[in-house]
C-alpha cells in the first residue's frame, strides 16, 4: 500500500482556515483598490468638465457646460459606498450624493448632485451628452483589475505567510 507523507500540513491547514475566516476582509481590500482607481479617473473627468454661466438656452440650442456650483457639488458629493454582499458577490458603488449650492425654484435647498451627473452623462433637451462617468470607467477598467489583483496577491501573501 502506498504511503503519502506531508511536511507542515498542520501549518497549511491553519493558513487556509485563517484565509477562510478573513475572506470578506481580503476581498474587500481588493475591491476597494479597484474602486479607488475608477474613482480617481472619474474625479479627473469631473475636474475637466467645462463650466459656464448656466444661462437658459433657446431655439433648440444645447449647452455643453455646467455652472461652477454644479461642478463643485459633483466634486464634493462624489464617493465610494460601503461594501455590500449581494448573493455570493461583494461590490461597492461609486456615485454622487448630496446637493450643490445652486438654489432653484424646483430645488430651493440645492440641486441633487445625482440629477446633475445624470443630466450631464445622458444629455437633456438643453444639454449635450457628456458621458464622463462611462468614459472614465471604461478607461480605468484594466488598471482597476491590475490594482485588485495586486492587492489580493499582497493580502494573500500576508495571510498565508
Amino acid at each position: 500500500m502506498a504511503k503519502i507523507q506531508f511536511e507542515g500540513i498542520d501549518q497549511y491547514v491553519a493558513a487556509l482556515k485563517k484565509l477562510s475566516d478573513n475572506s470578506r476582509e481580503t476581498v474587500g481590500k481588493a475591491i476597494y483598490a479597484g474602486a479607488d482607481v475608477v474613482a480617481d479617473r472619474i474625479r479627473q473627468e469631473i475636474n475637466s468638465l467645462p463650466t459656464g454661466p448656466g444661462k437658459y438656452v433657446k431655439n433648440g440650442e444645447k449647452t455643453n457646460t455646467i455652472t461652477a456650483a454644479q461642478k463643485q457639488g459633483l466634486q464634493n458629493g462624489f464617493g465610494i459606498s460601503t461594501m455590500r454582499q449581494e448573493g455570493t458577490a461583494y461590490n461597492v458603488k461609486v456615485g454622487f450624493a448630496g446637493y450643490n449650492s445652486q438654489h432653484t425654484n424646483s430645488y430651493p435647498n440645492g440641486q441633487p448632485n445625482s440629477v446633475i451627473a445624470r443630466s450631464v452623462c445622458s444629455g437633456t433637451s438643453f444639454r449635450q451628452k457628456n458621458d464622463f462617468v462611462g468614459r472614465a470607467s471604461r478607461a480605468a477598467k484594466a488598471e482597476a483589475e491590475k490594482a485588485m489583483e495586486k492587492k489580493l496577491d499582497e493580502t494573500l501573501k500576508q495571510i498565508m505567510g
